[in-house]
């Protein structure tokens, strides 16, 4: 097929070591994840040093199974798309040196591809993009309304100010006992229990569209600790859909405010907690009574977290554009829009 475009990515941002190949922006040819959640849980979140190590165990082995999978070479591709920033910079540095060795090789163009636009091109595989457009990111790391008023052309609304909602559920997840990563225990927990601790909704009413969960993350710890000395038992299920009910009213209450403000054609919901049931039956009745013209797209759930496919779309997208760097890239471990 003479307009076939195929692009080979790479995901190592974190602790999941991912290579896909995707054509045209929105088929999945292969998409390769080999995961360290074994190796980590036993200290409770990820270690940098051990996720580099596992990323250069993993990455080529990775590398051959996606281009097998895919049943294509190097003379196939168009390009190389890979993750620059943000993330850990130990493993970044595994994937960009990678990409860089493969595009230098056999002299393809190499696209310099933002973790966070990764995540939003993940709901391209659900349907065609319109714009414009908004995209609410709820990730381990991060949390943010993005405007995309153009294709991908990206202005940050309102981002946290201290944890992520995604590190939120990890901390106290630690003080319930729950394995890392603990997201999704919580949310099923959480559909078991009743929100009976009302805890705080920090920055809700605040006239802009940021968050903070600190607050609520502390405000978990205390209750949990004060019943503690006291010899109190307190119904873990009610505590998870307690401090679930807050993250998702804090991020459901920013984002119909940024609807009202940036009428949009479309609002995708992405990243690792974009895969919180709890969350996605929220934001789509808020959609359904409220704004009704917009339609939502959510990641597939095996998209939500960290994967090279999405940065291949993300890159099919940005090398139309004309995106393209040279074997000076680096790791930008704290990359934004």
């Amino acid at each position: 097929m003479e307009n076939r475009k195929l692009i080979l990515s790479f995901e190592t941002s974190c602790d999941e070591t991912s290579i896909a190949v995707i054509e045209n922006g929105d088929t999945i040819l292969s998409n390769i994840v080999a995961t360290q959640i074994d190796s980590h849980q036993r200290f409770g979140g990820v270690v940098p040093e051990v996720a580099s190590r596992h990323h250069i165990e993993q990455i080529t082995h990775c590398l051959n199974e996606a281009l097998e999978t895919a049943k294509v070479d190097y003379n196939d591709l168009s390009a190389v798309a890979v993750t620059y920033g943000p993330g850990l910079v130990g493993s970044l540095l595994i994937g960009v040196t990678a990409a860089k060795a493969v595009a230098f090789a056999h002299d393809l163009p190499l696209v310099p591809i933002n973790h966070m636009a990764g995540h939003i091109y993940a709901a391209r595989f659900v349907d065609q993009f319109k714009y414009p457009q908004m995209a609410l990111l709820v990730s381990g790391g991060h949390t943010e309304i993005v405007y995309i008023e153009s294709e991908y052309d990206f202005k940050v609304l309102g981002e946290t100010r201290d944890d992520a909602a995604g590190e939120a559920y990890d901390k106290i997840g630690r003080v319930l006992g729950v394995n890392y990563p603990a997201g999704k225990t919580i949310d099923e927990w959480a559909h078991e229990g009743h929100d009976t601790f009302n805890f705080p909704r920090a920055m809700e009413k605040d006239d802009n569209y940021d968050f903070s969960f600190s607050g609520l993350k502390s405000s978990f710890i205390n209750t949990v600790h004060n019943a503690e000395q006291r010899e109190e038992k307190l119904d873990t299920k009610d505590l998870a859909a307690s401090f679930q009910q807050s993250v998702i009213d804090v991020l459901a209450s920013k984002t119909e405010r940024a609807l009202a403000d940036y009428p949009v054609k479309q609002l995708v919901l992405a990243g690792g907690v974009a895969a919180n049931q709890g969350l996605r039956d929220r934001i789509e009745k808020d959609l359904n009574q409220k704004f009704s013209n917009v339609q939502l797209l959510m990641a597939p759930l095996k998209l939500c977290g960290d994967n090279a496919a999405m940065i291949g779309a993300a890159g099919q997208v940005a090398f139309d554009h004309k995106k393209r760097t040279d074997m000076s890239l680096n790791a930008v471990p704290g990359l934004s829009f």
